[in-house]
């Protein structure tokens, strides 16, 4: 301790200046050597470098080929030659250069080819990411990328990038390098350069272009497949044009009330369609925005690649035929102009026919149009991937739910009319199709007759978020916030695209094993490497086999559909098992048609593009079902017959869960008179036309016999705490006092009826005797009361029986020695219910 007082006695304090003194040459020497370090850095590179003045356009060394599955056929070529067209920068209008700086470098008549601070944001992202990432690039140094350095992404790369661009800056004026930078760019469609791009995107020279044109080709670049304006994009590429045309108006090249008006032109419908041949087009730019989004654009068109695809091409055209000739007759009987197909194999997942519209290289005639804007792309714009609304065909997912959850396809439930909204919420009161209600159905009825008001019985009792996620796991990648969504989502209420549509139903036709969509087998290199390449796989169990071949059954099943589709309905196979489901939204909008084989899961949607209502009737079965069963009686024509794993019925041990209610059929039995709602068990005492035949239903809803969570688990204690009792069970009620003829509510009668039960019904009669001294005769008159009618009327004189009838009026002629004596006369009545009495009289004659 001594030792160190000492030393600190002796250190020595310097003054405050001279700490900066030494602290500014400190920095100085560091200045210096970092400087010296950058000047070395750059030497080193730049001995390698090519001129900044050979800026030479981009050499596409060989083209992609895509293939289909045999590789025999080849789709689409993705062409090694580039469609430019160099012009001088004074053709170049304003409009275009404004616009592709608001967007790609906002700063470029003010820098000197290169802005530190997005180069040094850059490499903190990559020394986080541990890798080269794109982005921090100005005009100018794009313009290097493309034209002078490899597509490699490497710090070296990074930094030669860096040199030429200032270099480029030294060399070249401002004007110069845009003007190259928009002879060079590459704009999607095999078009490079901006004249290139007006030409094949609007048919006119760049010079030509309006602003609102300007600002779509300035969106390109960027990333030219996916807002390409012949793809499946064009919303977000609308989206993208607004954005630029702000920026220029922020920026001050064009005045605000330009900006509106460019944003208000419908640039869309200029645009030139895509005559590009290829085969299988919308599956052809579906894989090829696979392979530019994991292996780049450049590397997609210079390296020569071979793609070999999962695509059947003989399915593929029994595909392209089928929505072809059923677009041709729905347009003139349903207004429905397109229409979209996909064929998977569900043991594999890989995509066998896709067909995105009836024809993309077609243009809809404007004046079929509603909403007039996408009209011009219906062609182009691949409805296959697209989100639409699935009608009824969502309705499997949900009773897969409920038979996972316990429920079988015998449970019945009620169609009736039921308002599912809880106290004090706005009344939800769904009807089926055709506004009947069949009362107690059994699941399997149901969901093969698109029941609507059991199917969202069904949803309530499993929950909303137990079906979305029951459809996310057997593929469905929407319904992502399964919160906002009601129990209209049974019926349709959310989005999901018919790629994804058809992948989860092959989990269904795979025995609830799924296969993840894929629609590549092999990827080669030039060299012959392998890239990537399809293995085959077990797959991903999402739910016990013998779950889905209760749905399988179900769907395949004609019996069970039969009373709504009819015997003969497209969904009808007599010698194959089949199964589908159909869907339509509401106002006739979207027609679906899902099913499937063991080893083929097909989808069709048909509709318009532009969400516009088919004409009434245009239902699923009606214009996207004929398109599916013609594609399926072609494709399946060298299919083996193959039959789904076999529905084996188990007892739940629970009547409303086996399909049992206690309902007794065919009791004869007769009412009460004078009381509204009371029977007894026909006898004698009824009237024959009194007697009926009725069924007795002790019935209550299902939430009467289950807990919805726990449907095999004790009975409720208290059902009335379920918040959707009240309504439902009021619902059983009313169905049964509607349908009285057939049914009656509770238990039939025990007892057989009394006589005193019909006592103001008994028969009777009274008599009037008259005399006829001269003929000798005696008039014998009945008056009668008979509610039940005459069977037979009997007079009697002196006990003898002198008629017998149903008439009321009879004589009786006596001997002269039998006058003055006194006779009996009596008239017995009986009913047609056997009912007897009699009137009596003692006449002197």
């Amino acid at each position: 301790m001594k030792s160190i007082f000492i030393s600190l006695k002796k250190f020595k304090v310097l003054p405050q200046k001279e700490y900066w003194k030494i602290a500014a040459k400190t920095a100085a020497v560091l200045a210096g050597a970092f400087f010296l370090f950058v000047i070395g850095v750059f030497l080193y590179f730049a001995k390698d470098l090519p001129s900044s003045e050979k800026v030479i356009s981009r050499l596409i060394i060989e083209s992609a080929k895509i293939y289909d599955r045999d590789g025999k056929h080849v789709l689409y070529e993705i062409h090694g030659e580039e469609k430019r067209t160099r012009i001088p920068f004074e053709e170049m209008p304003e409009s275009i250069r404004y616009a592709t700086i608001a967007l790609e470098d906002q700063d470029f008549y003010s820098h000197h080819g290169i802005k530190m601070s997005s180069i040094a944001r850059a490499a903190f992202k990559d020394i986080l990411k541990r890798s080269v990432a794109q982005g921090g690039s100005t005009i100018t140094q794009q313009l290097v990328k493309n034209s002078l350095l490899t597509p490699e992404r490497t710090f070296t790369r990074k930094i030669k990038e860096v040199i030429l661009a200032v270099e480029m800056e030294l060399k070249f004026s401002k004007d110069e390098i845009l003007g190259m930078y928009l002879n060079e760019i590459p704009y999607g469609s095999n078009a490079y350069g901006i004249e290139a791009a007006a030409q094949t995107f609007f048919g006119k020279h760049a010079k030509e272009l309006a602003l609102d044109e300007a600002a779509l080709l300035a969106s390109l670049p960027k990333a030219p497949t996916l807002y390409s304006p012949h793809g499946s994009n064009i919303e977000r590429l609308k989206i993208r044009q607004e954005y630029a045309i702000s920026q220029m108006a922020r920026l001050g090249y064009i005045t605000e009330q330009q900006a509106e008006e460019a944003k208000k032109t419908d640039v869309l419908a200029r645009i030139k369609p895509n005559r590009e041949k290829m085969d299988a087009p919308h599956f052809v730019m579906y894989v090829r925005e696979y392979l530019e989004k994991k292996y780049g654009k450049q590397t997609v068109e210079q390296e020569g690649l071979r793609v070999y695809t999962t695509l059947d091409w003989d399915k593929q055209q029994i595909a392209e035929r089928a929505v072809r000739e059923g677009v041709e007759k729905n347009m003139k009987n349903w207004n429905a102009h397109n229409a979209s197909l996909v064929s998977m194999d569900p043991k594999t997942g890989q995509i066998l026919a896709m067909v995105g519209s009836r024809d993309f290289f077609g243009e809809s005639q404007p004046e079929k149009c509603v909403t007039g804007r996408n009209c011009k792309f219906e062609g182009q714009v691949n409805v296959a991937i697209r989100d639409r609304q699935p009608g009824s065909s969502f309705k499997p997912y949900v009773y897969l739910t409920a038979f996972k959850n316990g429920y079988t396809p015998e449970t019945y439930l009620f169609d009736a009319q039921i308002n599912f909204a809880a106290e004090g919420q706005k009344d939800y009161i769904p009807q089926n199709y055709d506004g009947k209600f069949r009362g107690p159905v059994k699941m399997k009825e149901a969901l093969a007759q698109s029941l609507n008001i059991p199917a969202v019985e069904a949803l309530y009792l499993v929950g909303v978020k137990n079906s979305v996620l029951m459809a996310k796991n057997l593929g469905i990648s929407g319904l992502n916030y399964p919160d906002r969504y009601g129990l209209s989502l049974v019926l349709g209420g959310g989005e999901v695209k018919l790629l994804d549509h058809v992948n989860a139903f092959g989990v269904l036709a795979n025995g609830g094993v799924r296969h993840g969509k894929t629609a590549i087998l092999k990827i080669e290199n030039s060299k012959g490497e392998v890239l990537e390449e399809y293995k085959t796989e077990e797959g991903q169990r999402i739910v016990e086999e013998k779950y889905t071949s209760m749905i399988s059954h179900i769907l395949s099943t004609n019996d069970y559909r039969k009373p709504v589709f009819g015997e003969t309905s497209p969904l009808s196979f007599s010698h194959r098992h089949v199964a589908v489901k159909t869907g339509t939204t509401n106002e006739f909008r979207d027609g679906w048609a899902i099913g499937y084989t063991p080893s083929l899961a097909v989808g069709v949607w048909a509709g318009n593009n532009d969400n516009s209502p088919m004409r009434a009737g245009a239902d699923g079965v009606n214009v996207a079902a004929p398109i599916w069963r013609n594609f399926l009686d072609q494709a399946l024509g060298n299919h083996n017959l193959e039959q789904f794993p076999k529905y084996e019925k188990e007892e739940a041990g629970k009547d409303i869960l086996d399909g049992k209610i206690n309902v007794r059929e065919n009791v004869k039995v007769c009412r009460i008179p004078g009381k509204e709602s009371e029977y007894c068990l026909a006898n004698d005492y009824c009237g024959p036309s009194d007697v009926k035949k009725r069924d007795f239903a002790e019935a209550h809803s299902i939430l009467w016999y289950v807990k919805k969570d726990d449907p095999r688990g004790d009975r409720p204690q208290k059902p009335e705490n379920d918040p959707q009792f009240k309504n439902w069970e009021k619902a059983v009620q009313k169905w049964y006092e509607r349908n009285k003829e057939d049914y009656i509510l509770g238990s039939p009668p025990e007892e057989e009826c009394k006589k005193d039960d019909f006592s103001k019904y008994f028969p009777a009669v009274s008599m009037s005797v008259s005399k006829d001294l001269a003929a000798m005769k005696l008039v014998i008159k009945a008056n009668i009361n008979a509610p039940y009618g005459i069977r037979e009327i009997d007079f009697f004189v002196k006990d003898d029986k002198i008629y017998s009838g149903s008439g009321t009026e009879t004589s009786y002629s006596f001997a002269a020695e039998d006058i003055g004596k006194t006779v009996s006369v009596k008239a017995v009545l009986t009913d047609k219910n056997n009912n007897q009495t009699s009137a009596s009289e003692n006449v002197t004659l």
